[in-house]
């Protein structure tokens, strides 16, 4: 039956125009209709099927007596594919426009006919973006008509959009925005979608924000002015580039107050961090002391703690308060006991703390024994972490000269290998330090 419904209408099909009727061609029942048209269609007989196809477009037909699984909005789809497919088939120019035309009077009409319960909006305005990218050229469309059908698709959906074929339309938008120097676009689509951006879109919106400042005077500039009207997430984001940027353009006093505002905003860890920092590159070490310590409290991992700890060290160790430094050097050794910059760190204590109490004075025999002491902390660190071998014996390389010479050590009977203690009996101001090394 069904051939020769297909052998009829191949005698009485045109190629008429699209929504031209609404009842089925040629007297035809509505099951016969749209048999003919899912047969040429799957045929891709675009010619047979156009006519057919017009007919389900103008009418509108919710249900189809006799097929229980006939979907009107598939058949908008279907359409859609077919004007394309004749399109294709088209040599002459203006023709191949005018078929890629209808589809689009397709896609309008599906947008008009059916409401947001009933056809997936994101999809089909992503489906219409994309007609327009593989069809630019028939079409006689540009760059900016494709970007605005796939920025509706965006709205629509920025998570589904950004996602989509691994970020590769989001990556299209996002330049063209940068293209056009859209810079409230760029960055509001920028913050929308960094959470979740692929590793390769990360990369884009790190150009995409190079590309829209000629340099971090601009950015900064233009950072600033977003600050009156933003809040939340956004105003803290803005307050952390700003931080940054005031720091690589050497403005240490609006770096210092920003990050503060960043802080008293929100004294997060990262954010307390960046106090820390700040303060620690100025050189105000009694300033971040305090904010180290709050950042040792707020550390979730043991890698955090290690670092800020030895952070700490050093910066007590700036301050000249030996012991205190110390202390928070071997509490990152036993966070990690193979942390050799811990060992090297006690090392540099110990060395800077015989400057501390000759006060630049000449060395004296008991001075120096204190250099065997840095030297076990040396050799510690390369046994902990043998990438740091280097720097270690360069550094105990220099300290030998700093030694008891042979004739100290014969003077006051010193024999290598002897055990020897590093307290109040060597002098007063090393008495903290109550450690036992061996005559080297």
């Amino acid at each position: 039956m069904r051939s020769l419904i297909i052998a009829l209408a191949l005698l009485i099909a045109g190629s008429s125009s699209a929504f031209a009727q609404h009842e089925p061609p040629n007297g035809m029942s509505e099951l016969q209709a749209y048999a003919v048209f899912l047969d040429a269609w799957r045929g891709d007989d675009y010619d047979m099927a156009v006519n057919f196809g017009a007919w389900m477009i103008e009418a509108k037909p919710e249900t189809i007596e006799g097929h229980n699984s006939f979907n009107l909005i598939r058949q908008f789809d279907r359409m859609i594919s077919v004007y394309k497919g004749l399109a294709d088939n088209e040599s002459d120019p203006s023709a191949k426009t005018e078929y890629l035309n209808k589809s689009l009077e397709v896609f309008d009409e599906a947008f008009e006919t059916f409401s947001e319960e009933e056809m997936d909006l994101f999809e089909w305005k992503m489906k219409l973006g994309r007609f327009y990218h593989d069809n630019f050229s028939g079409l006689n469309v540009g760059t900016s008509e494709i970007a605005e059908k796939y920025e509706e698709a965006y709205l629509e959906d920025p998570k589904r959009f950004t996602d989509a074929s691994n970020g590769y339309f989001a990556d299209f938008l996002l330049g063209h925005f940068a293209s056009q120097r859209d810079r409230d676009k760029a960055f509001a689509m920028i913050d929308e979608i960094e959470s979740y951006a692929t590793p390769s879109l990360q990369n884009k919106i790190s150009e995409v924000r190079e590309s829209l400042f000629s340099g971090p005077e601009e950015r900064i500039e233009f950072y600033e002015s977003q600050l009156a009207d933003a809040s939340g997430d956004e105003r803290e984001q803005l307050l952390m580039d700003l931080v940054d940027l005031y720091e690589n353009t050497n403005q240490a006093k609006k770096a210092a107050e920003t990050a503060m505002d960043l802080y008293e905003m929100n004294a997060s860890f990262v954010n307390t961090r960046k106090v820390a920092f700040i303060y620690l590159n100025d050189g105000h070490y009694e300033e971040a002391v305090r904010f180290l310590e709050e950042s040792l409290e707020k550390a979730e991992n043991a890698e955090d703690r290690k670092v800020i700890t030895l952070e700490l060290a050093d910066t007590h160790q700036q301050l000249k308060q030996f012991r205190e430094a110390r202390r928070y050097a071997r509490k990152a050794i036993d966070i990690d006991s193979n942390f050799g910059e811990a060992y090297m760190r006690v090392a540099a204590i110990y060395a800077a703390s015989i400057s501390q109490c000759t006060g630049g004075q000449a060395l004296d025999r008991d001075d120096r024994t204190v250099y065997w002491l840095v030297v076990d902390y040396l050799n510690k660190a390369k046994e902990a972490d043998p990438s740091l071998a280097s720097n270690a014996n360069n550094r105990a390389n220099s300290y030998r000269s700093a030694m008891p010479t042979s004739e100290d050590k014969f003077f006051r009977g010193w024999e290598t290998g002897d055990s020897f203690q590093i307290n109040e009996d060597v002098g007063e101001c090393y008495a903290w330090i109550d450690e036992t090394t061996t005559v080297k």
